[in-house]
């Protein structure tokens, strides 16, 4: 028998009539792992009181593209083009053979180090996202078991699927970018996803679901995605496809499928309500995509969910054109963090900074916006009306964030002050389903000092082996060049 636990703070976030809603020193009754009140002068008998003062008690973050390796995004920030800086293998590492850069053991701390930041940041809900650039070919079933092992001792909420592919793009001798298939090896990394999803699907008492994730749309051959979307119709789990997401992805597809990204997964019937789709920055019109279409209408019609990730997609100098035209063409959007730190306050802060310069000024957006997209939006596009809202019934998924830190300043409302001044370090406690995983910043078993120096040794012996795979295979310090000059003893 569950005893109830009763959580009071200045202001709650709680959900009715299909809406958040705000609730002044409001309430939260717990039992088990539910929720079983929100609001004020709960009758009932509870076992336990917390009162977190002047704090904000809200639904935990759905993150629809949650990294789960080490970042590698400063590897690219001001090194650039991809193509001559390791992001694109050359010809001769695959003549040579591509090779796991990090061991098993490396990987399975990856998955634990990146699952322990997204519960900091106040992520109760996670798809996480790795890069293959650093990989032999796709993800595997042994990484994705150490994985869920992960998500069960944290107690982070996942749905975890091994990422595949049936090729990959590669530079020649001469400096063009070309592309190589092996579509039986897609087929059995598939395989391998499917097989996978059968046997965690529901584990852990549930916080471990399941899904498929294709690589990205240009890795992918037509009769790979076919039979994922009807794999994914089989199993009843979410499918996550990287596309719309750059110009180079945009002028690939074009020039091998002969239709833009999002023509394409239509004419493979592709495309459903189960449909997961980071970035949707690169479609007709928009991002300097000359070419008339309908991408937009197509991917609205389909169903699936616009992932946007504003802040990752800003340090590579795109966006969303905007963020308020897609809502208001009614297509389905969440967040995604896909980068570090994993931080939702400052990707939802980037995001409304973004669209109100694409918008031309501040009515392109408002706070509760992005907030809905990084809570219900989320939750809607993985079918969970249980996740990201704070009712009778809900999954006790729940974070509390300091309105005492003296960095937050000054409220008149709690939710915009968030998107001014909220980090992921003003989250104090996190509860997924009635466990709490974070108290007063503490994940028990967690060593984050010791997490970062660990995850940056293997930083390191990655950044070592770079010149095996970049054009050329000129040293570190030409691939990676330095702000300022170095200045040896």
């Amino acid at each position: 028998m569950h005893e109830p636990l009763l959580l009071t703070a200045r202001w709650v976030v709680g959900h009715a009539g299909g809406r958040h809603c705000l609730y002044p020193n409001g309430e939260i009754v717990v039992t088990g792992d539910r929720i079983a009140f929100v609001g004020h002068r709960y009758q009932g008998v509870v076992a336990r009181r917390i009162d977190y003062g002047n704090a904000l008690i809200g639904p935990g973050f759905v993150d629809l593209d949650a990294l789960s390796d080490l970042d590698t995004t400063v590897l690219g920030y001001d090194n650039q083009p991809a193509w001559k800086k390791g992001r694109i293998w050359p010809e001769t590492y695959m003549e040579s053979g591509p090779f796991e850069m990090y061991s098993e053991e490396e990987l399975a701390f990856q998955k634990r180090y990146a699952f322990s930041r997204l519960i900091r940041s106040g992520i109760t809900t996670a798809l996480p996202i790795a890069s293959l650039f650093y990989r032999q070919w796709g993800e595997t079933v042994a990484e994705f078991t150490a994985a869920a092992e992960a998500a069960r001792d944290l107690g982070l909420r996942v749905y975890l699927g091994p990422a595949y592919r049936s090729g990959n793009s590669f530079v020649r001798r001469d400096g063009t970018i070309d592309y190589h298939f092996d579509e039986e090896r897609g087929f059995i990394g598939l395989a391998d996803a499917i097989d996978f999803c059968r046997r965690f699907e529901g584990e852990a008492g549930g916080l471990i679901r399941t899904m498929l994730a294709p690589d990205r749309i240009e890795t992918c051959t037509p009769e790979l995605l076919k039979r994922s979307a009807a794999a994914a119709a089989d199993l009843d789990v979410p499918i996550r496809l990287h596309c719309c997401q750059s110009r180079f992805e945009y002028d690939s597809v074009l020039k091998l499928r002969g239709m833009s990204p999002a023509e394409w997964l239509d004419s493979l019937g592709f495309l459903s309500p189960r449909a997961i789709l980071p970035h949707g920055t690169h479609v007709s019109g928009c991002n300097g995509i000359d070419r008339p279409g309908r991408d937009l209408e197509i991917l609205r019609d389909g169903g699936g969910t616009i992932v946007h990730c504003p802040l990752v997609s800003a340090r590579h100098g795109t966006a969303l054109q905007s963020f308020r035209a897609y809502r208001d063409m009614g297509i389905r959007i969440g967040l995604g963090t896909d980068t570090y730190p994993p931080d939702m306050f400052l990707n939802m802060q980037v995001g409304m900074m973004l669209c109100r310069v694409e918008e031309g000024g501040t009515e392109g957006c408002r706070s509760e916006d992005f907030y809905d997209a990084a809570t219900i939006g989320g939750a809607d596009a993985l079918g969970r009306p249980d996740l990201g809202r704070l009712q009778a019934g809900a999954a006790a998924d729940l974070i509390v964030v300091d309105f005492d830190d003296p960095f937050m300043g000054q409220t008149i409302d709690p939710i915009q002050t968030l998107m001014l001044n909220a980090s992921a370090q003003s989250v104090k406690s996190v509860m997924i389903g009635g466990r709490f995983v974070m108290e007063d910043g503490v994940i028990p078993g967690v060593d984050d000092r010791a997490y970062r120096q660990r995850a940056q040794m293997q930083f390191e012996g990655v950044i070592a082996k770079y010149p095996l795979r970049t054009f050329g295979h000129p040293p570190v310090e030409e691939i990676f060049s330095p702000s300022y000059r170095i200045v040896d003893r």
